[in-house]
């Protein structure tokens, strides 16, 4: 056979496979797709592009068109990215929880803890590690539920169950290290600490909450040791750390370094300046608009130990005293105050010097005789 022969044959035989497939494509019924499954298609695909604005909306449609197991859950995880937990819990709470898969049942249990609705949170957490008892995360979020109301010691056994097979897992040993120590059990809870640290959880509170365990087992070169790394990883800002810290240093005869710690505790411990400015404000004005002069007064008081420049609060308290108070004599102090600030002003405005013709006259009179 020639070559151009091979070459026609050839041709025919492809020729040939391709008609063969081309009729049993032919013959193939076409699947229809319902319309169900085509908006649950739709809502699955942008979901990979992390695009759950436009998910939502063929979810509802999918919902709202056939409530199935497989439209609720896929519409409560859209809800739950997109940090809408009322909605996700609401979809889930209502499925029988063997249908639930485990992600469905995380996130309805963590969506009650995300709304820090605690008894929620454990009833369906409990639930949830009953099925699937090695999720640590869960396990370590009702250990701690139940320390938060108030039944550590149910906590604890939480978190020992789990431990029984992994004493490894940072969440779990945190929470349960926390329940120890919230069941005032120090002991149990520096070993857990302990053992954190060496995992290389070396975070503040690890570190300031194994300080306080130590204090409270008057290990104080150990309490040193935990609470002096704590403080700094706070950008040594933190109050009660501080604090605890200065006295431990004092107790260990570490005087001047206690008195360093003991002053930088009292200095982080005093309130911002700027917003209780504005707070005694606001308070002294609300007082003194419903009527309620003396609270009025102190207000405006306080406000003067964080603004002692105030030349309007000297003013406003004494205007106070002198209209509201059976004994107006005080008034003169805080009249006279205001002048001497008033007086220094370069360009005093037309209600500053209102003002102060005002207090000039009030000085004016015989306080004594007016009480008369």
């Amino acid at each position: 056979m020639n070559k151009a022969a091979i070459i026609i044959l050839a041709l025919v035989s492809v020729f040939s496979a391709q008609g063969e497939a081309f009729a049993k494509k032919k013959v193939v019924e076409p699947v229809a797709v319902d319309s169900l499954t085509l908006l649950l298609q739709a809502g699955d695909s942008l979901m990979q592009q992390y695009n759950t604005f436009e998910a939502l909306r063929y979810y509802q449609q999918a919902f709202a068109m056939k409530d199935t197991l497989e439209s609720r859950t896929k519409l409560a995880d859209c809800y739950y990215k997109r940090a809408n937990y009322s909605q996700t819990a609401d979809l889930l709470k209502t499925v029988d929880a063997g249908e639930l898969s485990h992600e469905a049942f995380r996130e309805l249990a963590l969506s009650y803890q995300k709304m820090g609705e605690n008894e929620a949170f454990i009833y369906w957490a409990s639930n949830l590690t009953t099925r699937f008892p090695m999720d640590g995360e869960i396990v370590a979020g009702l250990t701690l539920a139940y320390a938060r109301a108030n039944q550590p010691e149910k906590g604890i056994i939480c978190g020992m169950k789990y431990c029984q097979r992994d004493t490894t897992n940072i969440l779990v040993n945190r929470a349960l290290a926390d329940a120890w120590f919230m069941n005032r059990d120090f002991k149990a809870a520096s070993k857990l600490y302990e053992r954190l640290l060496q995992q290389g959880d070396s975070t503040f509170n690890t570190l300031y909450s194994a300080g306080m365990c130590y204090t409270r087992l008057d290990s104080l070169e150990l309490a040193y040791k935990h609470l002096v790394p704590a403080f700094l990883i706070s950008g040594m800002q933190h109050a009660g750390c501080a604090y605890r810290l200065g006295v431990v240093c004092v107790d260990t005869e570490r005087l001047e370094e206690g008195i360093g710690y003991l002053n930088l505790a009292t200095e982080l411990m005093l309130p911002d300046t700027t917003t209780m400015k504005a707070i005694t404000l606001s308070q002294g004005e609300a007082y003194y608009r419903t009527q309620q002069y003396a609270k009025a007064i102190e207000a405006w008081k306080r406000h003067l130990t964080y603004n002692p420049t105030s030349i309007a609060t000297y003013y406003n308290i004494a205007n106070a005293i002198y209209y509201s108070l059976p004994d107006r004599q005080p008034a003169k102090t805080y009249y006279e105050r205001f002048l001497e600030l008033a007086r220094k002003e370069p360009n005093p405005n037309a209600q500053l010097q209102e003002m102060m013709a005002n207090a000039e006259e009030m000085l004016r009179k015989d306080f004594s005789k007016k009480r008369k």
